[in-house]
């Protein structure tokens, strides 16, 4: 997921990567809420054995003029200080959204100090290794400036079959359960659209069953005589608990992601399966044999 252009440059000497190997600046991280955008910053950042830095708008943001904008260079100066360094970004959105004629001077201000921070930290020539990790669920509200800055623009969507399987696993396995391997395929088929935020609450929801089934005893029985979370508990849970993510939300950010993201490669394979399906249904259906 995360690309080896922003990886790999940062566990190497920089001899190896200079010219056009030089290391990624910038790395869009987009798509629905709750599934782990956050995370994927902090592993980058483990991963390059890097200092992490996380920060939002509202840590940047003065009511005093001009103190915004020292704060801006204060970040990158310590980041650049502390290289190898991750800075993330969170809601990056409301940051660095698109400029317009109507924008208050002070915040004006402080994008245009962002993005010349953004376009100029990190250089390898200078000995510095500084990248910049920005999330966001809202990506086409982004100025063209900054999106020309995050080269690297990469969809998060939310959990396949696969991935929803091992995260219901470990979330279940944290308490005492009878959810057997078919009831975990059930499971699994039920959450389709759930968000890794939501499974998370549907598990909490579902592992507080047996101690609404206990009621006020719970104060008076010792832990181990609680009752296992069932599957009916999880079938409870999943009439209080649904997807928070609309059909027509992920519809916005793949034509996003058609359009801006780093793995465009998606949408030739989806227009040329889309294109075989077609052709499969226009084709003639053979003619029965003949006797």
């Amino acid at each position: 997921m995360v690309p080896q252009a922003a990886r790999a440059p940062r566990l190497t000497p920089h001899p190896h990567f200079q010219g056009m190997r030089e290391p990624v600046r910038g790395v869009l991280l987009f798509g629905p809420p709750g599934t782990g955008k956050t995370l994927i910053g902090k592993a980058i950042a483990s991963q390059c054995g890097a200092t992490f830095f996380s920060i939002s708008a509202s840590s940047l943001m003065s009511k005093w003029i001009g103190e915004s904008e020292q704060l801006v260079r204060a970040l990158f100066a310590v980041a650049e200080y502390m290289a190898p360094s991750v800075v993330f970004i969170d809601e990056v959105d409301s940051l660095l959204s698109m400029r317009n004629a109507s924008e208050n001077e002070a915040s004006r201000r402080v994008k245009t100090e962002f993005l010349v921070q953004l376009d100029g930290c990190g250089a390898p020539a200078a000995g510095r290794s500084v990248l910049i990790v920005g999330a966001t669920n809202r990506p086409e509200e982004l100025d063209e400036a900054a999106r020309r800055r995050f080269t690297k623009r990469l969809y998060i969507p939310l959990p396949d079959d696969v991935a929803r399987r091992g995260l219901l696993k470990l979330l279940i396995n944290k308490d005492k359960n009878t959810i057997d391997a078919a009831t975990m395929e059930e499971l699994v088929v039920s959450t389709a659209g759930y968000s890794g935020a939501d499974l998370n609450s549907l598990c909490k929801t579902a592992a507080m069953g047996p101690v609404r089934d206990v009621g006020e005893r719970i104060v008076e029985i010792p832990e181990d005589e609680i009752p296992p979370v069932s599957n009916l508990h999880y079938q409870d849970a999943m009439d209080s608990v649904g997807p928070s993510v609309a059909p027509e939300d992920i519809t916005r950010y793949t034509k996003w992601n058609d359009i801006f993201g780093s793995d465009r490669g998606n949408k030739r394979k989806r227009a040329a399966a889309a294109a075989a399906a077609a052709a499969a249904a226009a084709a003639p259906a053979p003619a029965a044999a003949e006797k």
